[in-house]
C-alpha cells in the first residue's frame, strides 16, 4: 500500500502524486520507495481527493510541527488537491503549512499559480538548484526545456507577493562555486537561501 501520509521527524508530510517534469541528477526517487516513516511513496494509481482528505480522518494535527507537501513528485501538479487540503487543514488547524517545490507550477498549468497558495500555505520552499539556466536545464532536466529557469524564478517572486516565508535551495551536488552564484542571485531577489546535503537515503 501506498502512503499518503508520512512523518519524518517532527513533522507530518502529504505525498499527493508522483508526476513530476523534472528529473533532478540528485532526486532520492532513484534511491527506493521509503522517505521518513513512508513503506512506499510509489502510486500504481493517484489517490483521488477523497482518499487524500480520508488520510486525515483520526490524524491528531496538534502531534506536529508542520504539515509540509513533498513527496515522490511535485505537489503542484496535483493543484486542486494540494488546495483543498489545505482548505480541510485551516478549518481544523493553525499548524505551519509547507510548499516545497520545483516552482515550475504556472508552466505546469499554463497559468499563474502563486496567488492561489495565499492565506492557506506559510512558507514556500523553491528548489533553485542551479545559478543560471544552462547549468539548471543540465541538473534538472525540466520537460519545459528552455524558459523553466526564468518561469522559476517568476514564481518565486509571485510567492512572495502572497506567502509570507518563501526560501530557496540548492542540494550540494553543485561546485563550492555555483552554490556561491546561487547565494548572490538569491540575495538580489531578497529570499534566503538553504544548502541541503545530498543524502541518497531518509
Amino acid at each position: 500500500m501506498t502512503d499518503i501520509l508520512y512523518t519524518l521527524g517532527d513533522s507530518l508530510y502529504i505525498n499527493l502524486t508522483n508526476r513530476c517534469p523534472c528529473r533532478c541528477s540528485f532526486c532520492i526517487r532513484k534511491n527506493g520507495s521509503h522517505v521518513g516513516s513512508a513503506e512506499n511513496l510509489w502510486f500504481e494509481l493517484e489517490p483521488h481527493l477523497d482518499e487524500v482528505l480520508a488520510a486525515f480522518d483520526g490524524v491528531e494535527l496538534k502531534n506536529y510541527k508542520e504539515l509540509v507537501f513533498c513527496g515522490y513528485g511535485e505537489p503542484i501538479c496535483a493543484l486542486e488537491k494540494l488546495l483543498e487540503v489545505c482548505h480541510l487543514v485551516r478549518s481544523r488547524s493553525d499548524i505551519p503549512i509547507r510548499l516545497n517545490t520545483n516552482g515550475l507550477g504556472d508552466l505546469i498549468h499554463k497559468r499563474k499559480t502563486a496567488h492561489l497558495l495565499e492565506g492557506l500555505v506559510d512558507t514556500v520552499s523553491i528548489s533553485l538548484n542551479a545559478p543560471d539556466e544552462e547549468r539548471y536545464l543540465e541538473v534538472t532536466s525540466p520537460i519545459f526545456g528552455p524558459g523553466s529557469f526564468q518561469s522559476m524564478l517568476e514564481f518565486a517572486l509571485d510567492c512572495k507577493r502572497f506567502v509570507p516565508n518563501v526560501l530557496f535551495t540548492v542540494v550540494d551536488v553543485i561546485s563550492p562555486q555555483e552554490i556561491e552564484r546561487c547565494r548572490a542571485l538569491a540575495q538580489e531577489m531578497d529570499i534566503p537561501l538553504r544548502v541541503r546535503e545530498y543524502i541518497k537515503e531518509y
